[in-house]
């Protein structure tokens, strides 16, 4: 039975349980989830990647990222929101991604929605929803770690109210979690407030 504690890895070093789950996490724990994430585009990726990540396993949208990424043009805002009928025809029939309807005509809709924000809009509306770390104590074990916050509820309301789709509560949190808002890393993780 697992604690939810910290567990060394094939290195030694301790990392978060789900960390070790696969081999794909190991490196995504260690160089990318919880690093600070800015740039409209990029954050538009893990918004929408985290929305897909809806009801399945992020195992599942990491190990299709690349597909994601050629399907959707990199995810930059202004090509995506461009994208025609015969966009999501080619998007729907793809098999290197989630051809969940609902999830593609969110990300094309946000995406428009997005082209007509000014440059650093995203960013700053995003990142305007971080806690102060100081009021945050490092999680001991799993159990430590919310799956829904004040802010991440606040977050999305304002995304919603902006006219974003697919962002609840709990993909908010989520994105803020894989974005670097918050460092859910165990206390005793390797990649516990890493540079």
């Amino acid at each position: 039975m697992t604690t939810g504690a910290a567990v060394p890895g094939p290195d030694g070093a301790l990392r978060c349980p789900w960390a070790l789950s696969t081999v794909d996490y190991v490196s995504y724990h260690d160089e990318e989830w919880g690093r600070p994430v800015h740039g409209d585009d990029a954050l538009f990726e893990r918004l929408s990647l985290e929305a897909f990540q809806s009801g399945l396993s992020w195992i599942t949208i990491l190990r299709r990222r690349p597909g994601f990424r050629a399907a959707f043009a990199g995810f930059r805002i202004e090509k995506v929101a461009a994208f025609t009928e015969t966009d999501r025809d080619r998007l729907l029939a793809d098999p290197g991604i989630i051809r969940n309807r609902a999830k593609i005509d969110a990300t094309l809709a946000n995406a428009r929605v997005l082209a007509d924000w000014a440059e650093g809009e995203l960013d700053t509306l995003i990142w305007s929803h971080a806690p102060d770390p100081a009021t945050r104590p490092a999680p001991k074990t799993l159990a430590d770690v919310p799956a829904v916050t004040p802010e991440s509820t606040a977050l999305s309301k304002a995304l919603k109210k902006r006219g974003l789709r697919f962002v609840g509560p709990t993909t908010a949190y989520a994105l803020m979690q894989a974005c670097g808002l918050v460092d859910d890393h165990l206390e005793t993780c390797v990649a516990r407030s890493a540079p």
